[in-house]
């Protein structure tokens, strides 16, 4: 059956090599993507990372990219693909409303919400790998060039706004990423199947 199917976590919780692991494991069917995406405005928003814009730029331009991914997955799923995504809308959410913290009059994590729900597919499925933010950077810790968000005090913020989110949307499934990657990967493949998908 087609679907939608979201992989979700901090820097360092394993969501890319899972994501990758399960549309082996599915076959054919299965297309992974990813955000930001290779469009057009996702390298603007991976220039970004590299330079310094304005957080509600930056914040802008993340919705743009998705904006444009979640009709590209609609078609995905229309002509029958299982699609499976590493990074979606409650990336943007956990990630801008640390991001934002400083600069926005009000609450940054309820008006990014919105804003995305309204732009945003429904996932079938959305794995939160849980994992805690001290253990991500270690495991990241030998990649070349750390990420503007790949700081201890940043990532803890972002790892509640995912909890907080969880809280909020009951159908998030959450998933020990402590685990051993298998154990991960069949989890989240039973929860695959559970759902017909």
């Amino acid at each position: 059956m087609a679907g939608f199917v979201v992989i979700e976590g901090i820097d360092g919780c394993g969501k890319s090599t899972v994501a990758k692991l399960l549309v082996g494991r599915i076959g054919n069917r299965a297309v992974l993507t990813r955000e930001p995406t290779d469009s057009q405005i996702g390298r603007a928003v991976r220039k970004g990372d590299k330079e310094k814009i304005s957080p509600y730029v930056d914040a802008l331009l993340f919705m743009a990219d998705r904006a444009l991914h979640s009709d590209a997955i609609a078609g995905m799923v229309k002509r029958g693909k299982l699609v499976v995504s590493d990074r979606y809308y409650h990336s943007t959410v956990a990630y801008q409303a640390a991001y934002l913290k400083r600069h926005f009059r009000g609450d940054a994590f309820k008006w990014l919400l919105d804003a995305n729900l309204r732009i945003s597919l429904r996932p079938n499925l959305t794995v939160l790998l849980v994992v805690p933010p001290e253990l991500a950077l270690r495991r990241i810790s030998g990649r070349s060039k750390p990420s503007r968000f790949e700081r201890l005090a940043f990532l803890e913020q972002v790892h509640k706004n995912y909890l907080k989110l969880a809280r909020l949307d009951r159908s998030i499934v959450k998933i020990d990423a402590t685990e051993d990657l298998d154990s991960v990967v069949q989890k989240v493949l039973q929860l695959i199947m559970e759902r017909k998908l």
